[in-house]
């Protein structure tokens, strides 16, 4: 059994920063690529930020300049780096994890998993 940890969110002002973590667990073999989606209330969950295990990087225009998107591969953890916080930036944020194959299961197409989530406030 797969399961996404995120940790770092919290309250925090305009201009500040903050750090999410997530760390994939489980029997993993590979991760193809991992991300960050958010929800804020009201609102569709979005796309903020995701990176493959090649490096590759995508953000949203919203964030760009802002978040940085980061991973360690031996560890299965993708980290969030959010500088210069903005109020409309507040949201629950989401661990994701894209076609993860696990030992037991190598030649499987792979899996797709999410983390419960950790709240992000950004105070003006």
């Amino acid at each position: 059994q797969v399961q996404l940890a995120e940790s770092g969110g919290g309250l925090v002002q305009a201009g500040g920063s903050l750090r999410l973590s997530c760390a994939a667990s489980g029997s993993i073999l590979r991760i193809n690529a991992m991300g960050w989606y958010r929800q804020a209330p009201g609102k569709q969950r979005e796309m903020v930020a995701v990176i493959t295990s090649g490096g590759s990087t995508n953000y949203a225009d919203s964030v760009k300049g802002r978040f940085t998107i980061s991973r360690d591969n031996a560890k299965n953890t993708v980290f969030l780096q959010m500088n210069s916080l903005k109020p409309e930036d507040t949201a629950v944020y989401y661990c994701h994890a894209e076609k993860v194959t696990t030992f037991d299961r190598p030649f499987d197409y792979g899996m797709n998993y999410w983390g419960k989530g950790t709240l992000v406030t950004v105070s003006s």
